[in-house]
């Protein structure tokens, strides 16, 4: 069984859940004014979607980060270490420098495993 969690009207979805696994994606919804606001806010919006999708930072897998400026990647990754916790949590992760919408900074990619069961 597959669960999507769409954004309306928009055709595509912040996650899918599908055989145990979560594919999910998340941006700054206030979009801060720096990368270091950003990575937070980015964050901070991921942690919610893995707690809707049954999963969270335990399940992490895979993340692919997206930067606008890929020289701000030690800046993004400073918040991200602070995010992540133990090493049991971390995944496998990517940093591209690409471009990305007016004002967007930083975009992550994840995929995850359920860790309720119930999903």
């Amino acid at each position: 069984m597959t669960r999507r969690f769409p954004y309306p009207g928009l055709g595509y979805c912040e996650a899918v859940v599908s055989e145990g696994l979560v594919y999910a994606v998340a941006t700054d919804p206030k979009l801060g004014a720096d990368v270091e606001a950003q990575t937070r806010g980015t964050l901070a919006e991921l942690d919610a979607i893995l707690a809707r999708t049954g999963s969270g930072r335990a399940g992490l897998l895979q993340a692919t980060v997206y930067l606008a400026d890929i020289s701000a990647k030690a800046r993004m990754t400073a918040i991200w270490l602070d995010w992540i916790g133990p090493e049991e949590n971390w995944p496998r992760r990517a940093c591209v420098g690409v471009a990305l919408p007016d004002g967007c900074l930083v975009e992550i990619t994840v995929t995850a495993r359920v860790l309720d069961g119930s999903r």
